[in-house]
């Protein structure tokens, strides 16, 4: 996997929980406006309780695909699909 050394020893156990941190591929949805979009990455898993943890890079790469979809800059991304809201009971 792709994640920094720095990174990694940077977290030795889950911030939240304590738990065993493993790394992981993940796929991460971003939205932005009305828009989503989905993003495989590398990340910091807990073991325990599942929170996820991103380099900073990640992370800002996060904040530029958002900015996109507010502006509707979709050009770049593939469709791939609807996304619907069902009524609640």
């Amino acid at each position: 996997m792709a994640l920094k050394r720095r990174f990694k020893e940077a977290f030795a156990a889950c911030p939240v929980c304590g738990g065993e941190l493993v790394e992981k591929r993940v796929a991460k949805l971003l939205r932005g406006g009305t828009d989503t979009a989905t993003i495989e990455v590398d990340a910091l898993v807990c073991q325990h309780c599942g929170e996820r943890l991103y380099p900073e890079e990640t992370v800002r790469h996060f904040e530029r695909i958002r900015a996109k979809l507010r502006r509707g800059e979709t050009q770049d991304m593939t469709l791939v699909g609807s996304s619907y809201e069902a009524p609640s009971d």
